[in-house]
């Protein structure tokens, strides 16, 4: 299997959860995106798969779903994940590329990408494959790094940046990291045949003093009734979508697709997933299934 193309942003050996999340000072961006998750996901299901799941920080909340498939590009991250959550049946732990999901058509009723659309070099081909998984009807949540937000727009107007944030194309302002205009988001789930139901503009609230002075209870108080005025504000740092997959149903095929040769034909093994088409071996080790080289 060549390189993956378009690059990809990995965390391996990462301490992304503990340096960033519990070290970090960020309690209130994870409650504010609770909260839209809350507001925005079906309180059950059958079949959820987690996009970019990382150390599995949003996975307990998914509580309503009988199955849970963790997906990462990284060992590491769900390795963590696994420590953190454990071996039950309900979760399956998959290292993939996004764009080449080890999925077969319409095997998830349900999916979610928090944080990691902002890594996509190509986000429009991976929000393609994601609509591919799942069964017409499925919710798709959705959370982008808005490239139109206040502090963006008030450097820009003092020329303290270079982009602007009214443009619809992306900016990469570090290496694989990406921010989008909520207009390109919106054309590219078109595209890729969803139907947005609703956006939640989330992270109100983000100024460092303001973290320091308030009541975490207090923040997120005031983020809950944010979010439910300003829905046509999207003006953020972050935004959550939920849309709906659209388009004919898709015939069921199998669980696992092959990454290397798209066959369907899989199955199986103590040693892990054998391909028929192509007769690779993508093994399974610790109770994480590896797909990518």
């Amino acid at each position: 299997m060549n390189d993956p193309y378009p690059a990809i942003c990995s965390y391996e050996g990462s301490d992304y959860q503990e340096s960033f999340w519990e070290r970090g000072g960020r309690a209130y961006e994870d409650g504010a995106e609770a909260l839209a998750l809350r507001k925005l996901l079906p309180s059950r299901g059958r079949r959820l798969l987690e996009i970019g799941a990382g150390a599995g920080r949003n996975t307990p909340r998914y509580h309503g779903f009988d199955e849970i498939t963790l997906l990462d590009y990284s060992r590491s991250q769900l390795e963590q994940a696994r420590k953190r959550l454990g071996d039950s049946p309900r979760y399956r732990y998959v290292v993939a590329d996004v764009y080449r999901m080890p999925f077969g058509p319409a095997v998830f009723d349900s999916a979610t990408m928090i944080r990691t659309l902002h890594h996509m070099a190509d986000p429009a081909a991976a929000l393609a494959r994601v609509r591919e998984t799942l069964a017409s009807g499925g919710v798709f949540v959705l959370e982008f790094a808005n490239k139109r937000n206040l502090k963006a727009i008030g450097r820009w107007l003092l020329r303290r940046q270079a982009w602007n944030p009214f443009d619809p194309r992306p900016v990469e302002f570090v290496r694989l990291n990406y921010d989008f205009h909520p207009r390109a988001v919106g054309d590219w789930l078109a595209q890729a045949m969803f139907h947005v139901e609703r956006r939640i503009p989330v992270s109100f609230l983000r100024v460092g003093w303001l973290k320091r002075s308030i009541p975490l209870g207090l923040l997120l108080a005031a983020e809950g009734v944010l979010q439910r005025l300003g829905s046509a504000w999207l003006m953020t740092p972050s935004v959550f979508v939920r849309a709906v997959a659209t388009g004919p149903a898709a015939e069921p095929a199998g669980f696992w697709r092959c990454p290397a040769c798209s066959s369907l034909a899989l199955e199986e093994k103590p040693e892990g997933v054998v391909c028929g088409g192509c007769a690779r071996v993508w093994p399974r080790r610790d109770g994480i299934y590896e797909f990518r080289d």
